[in-house]
């Protein structure tokens, strides 16, 4: 786990605003300790995914929550398919 000020560091590109502010909007969901925020790494894939989409893909403020919730509906679907026994073919 790391603190909030690691993560800042490690993303250059992040913004401690943005950082909070998909906190807020529950984007991110870190732990707390003793009063601190704490990231895991899913924490921090999840921080990344969101750069990716907004600087790389393009995806604007407005369309973030959608697209995050459709990705985070499939790695569900996933997960459970796993957990049948079911190996999904990405190669589709």
């Amino acid at each position: 786990m790391i603190t909030l000020d690691i993560l800042c560091a490690r993303f250059t590109r992040l913004r401690l605003e943005e950082l909070q502010g998909w906190i807020a909007d529950g984007h991110v969901r870190p732990e707390r300790s003793d009063g601190t925020l704490v990231f895991t790494e899913l924490d921090v894939e999840r921080v990344r995914l969101i750069l990716e989409l907004r600087d790389d893909m393009a995806v604007n403020e407005e369309a973030l929550p959608v697209v995050l919730s459709l990705l985070d509906q499939l790695y569900e679907l996933r997960r459970r398919l796993r957990g049948m026994g079911v190996e999904p073919d990405l190669n589709r």
